[in-house]
């Protein structure tokens, strides 16, 4: 999904409708997207107008940036879309932390009913992203410099004794084969775009780990590594910039050559910094 133009909508006030976060309301006056066809469609069918008698309060919610599909959707795809659309939005800053979303609210920007949508906060409120609001919608944790430097130790200490182990056995032909996942990160820091950025790195560091055959493994690092890259309260959309993210992209394909050459020493200070500045 790319993303659009249309904004995410938060809420200020206290609910007034029945029921929880759950619930399915939608707020009236709630914009939708500005072009036909930009609209997540379930199974063809217009969005069901029978939230309003339940659900949060939508009020005073802020603007922020909505993905796009980049095909038509189908219904069994809806809540994974809308899933992968919002998880885009935390990385870029523009579900705000600190900040409470209506699952209606959303599901009015999106074109689809409050189900997939609830469904999918539910799912980061799983994960941690975000937590429940009684009677309104979900709030977007505020992260600070002290969860970021506990989950680089955490990660640390999942990854590099695996990945060390690699590096003296994984052959070098085999880290050659992951030599465009390494480029394809640089490409993607280049265009400036955090979450294109995030994707690719996540993508680079599950190969990686993939070699270890150990899929319980890669799951738990790849959570990890995902709630690494949520920004920190109060950082602007963007703030780290180009140059922050080349810089670190430029990690990977120096760790492979670390691999390669089988030099432990330089395979685990370029980790411990790469997990420490991890972006």
């Amino acid at each position: 999904m790319k993303q659009g133009t249309k904004g995410f909508a938060g809420t200020g006030g206290t609910g007034t409708g029945r029921g929880g976060p759950g619930g399915d309301a939608r707020a009236g006056g709630a914009g939708a997207p500005a072009r036909p066809g930009a609209r997540l469609r379930e199974g063809g069918s217009a969005p069901a107008r029978d939230d309003a008698v339940r659900g949060e309060h939508t009020h005073g919610e802020p603007d922020a940036v909505l993905p796009r599909p980049r095909t038509p959707v189908q219904r069994s795809s809806v809540r994974g879309q809308v899933l992968a659309a919002l998880r885009t939005a935390l990385v870029t800053g523009d579900l705000r932390p600190g900040a409470v979303y209506s699952a209606p609210v959303l599901a009015e920007r999106f074109g689809v009913s409050a189900t997939p949508v609830r469904e999918a906060m539910q799912q980061l409120a799983l994960e941690g992203a975000v937590e429940v609001v009684p009677n309104r919608g979900f709030r977007v944790v505020e992260r600070g410099d002290r969860e970021l430097a506990e989950l680089a130790e955490v990660r640390a200490l999942v990854e590099i004794p695996v990945v060390l182990r690699l590096a003296r056995t994984v052959p070098a032909e085999r880290w050659a084969e992951l030599r465009p996942l390494a480029e394809a990160t640089i490409r993607a820091a280049s265009s400036g775009c955090r979450a294109t950025y995030a994707e690719a790195d996540r993508a680079f560091h599950r190969a990686v780990l993939a070699l270890a055959g150990n899929e319980q493994l890669v799951r738990i690092a790849e959570d990890l590594h995902r709630r690494a890259q949520w920004p920190l309260v109060g950082a602007a959309p963007g703030a780290l910039g180009r140059a922050g993210l080349v810089a670190d992209a430029h990690q990977h394909t120096a760790l492979l050559d670390a691999m390669i050459a089988k030099d432990q020493e330089a395979v685990r200070s370029l980790l411990e910094g790469h997990f420490t500045g991890a972006v």
